[in-house]
């Protein structure tokens, strides 16, 4: 369950503009989630890392269950891209401060999947809902 509210959280955050545009009320939760954005970031990108992982270790179900497998991959791949983008301050503070060469190439990554930010975000949301609903109402 927890995997699945991150997952959420961290979309919402990521896919705010998107959100707002269409939901100017929405702006009041959306500024609750915000000064967690960092953290929450991070906890998605290394659960994002642990479900590639995951994907690689068991994938002798994309056979027998092709449908859970990719929802398993399309969550991975949103948590890791969401949380590197959300986290990256953080990110960037703790792991890429020691090296300037690091740091730039991060900022050119970052600088590339930033026009993606909604787009990831909006995935992060419906992957993160539809493992709720597979785990508890399917």
């Amino acid at each position: 369950m927890l995997a699945g509210l991150i997952t959420i959280c961290g979309g919402i955050i990521a896919a705010s503009n998107l959100i707002i545009a269409r939901k100017p009320n929405a702006k009041d939760l959306i500024d609750k989630l915000t000064p967690y954005q960092g953290w929450i970031g991070i906890v998605m990108f290394f659960w994002g890392i642990w479900g590639m992982f995951d994907q690689l270790r068991f994938i002798s179900l994309l056979s027998s269950h092709p449908m859970l497998w990719i929802l398993g991959l399309a969550s991975a791949a949103a948590d890791l891209v969401v949380g590197f983008l959300l986290g990256f301050g953080l990110i960037s503070k703790y792991t890429l401060g020691k090296s300037a060469a690091a740091q730039a190439r991060g900022q050119q990554f970052r600088a590339r999947l930033a026009p993606w930010q909604g787009t990831f975000g909006l995935l992060a949301i419906a992957t993160g809902v539809l493992y709720l609903v597979w785990i508890y109402v399917l």
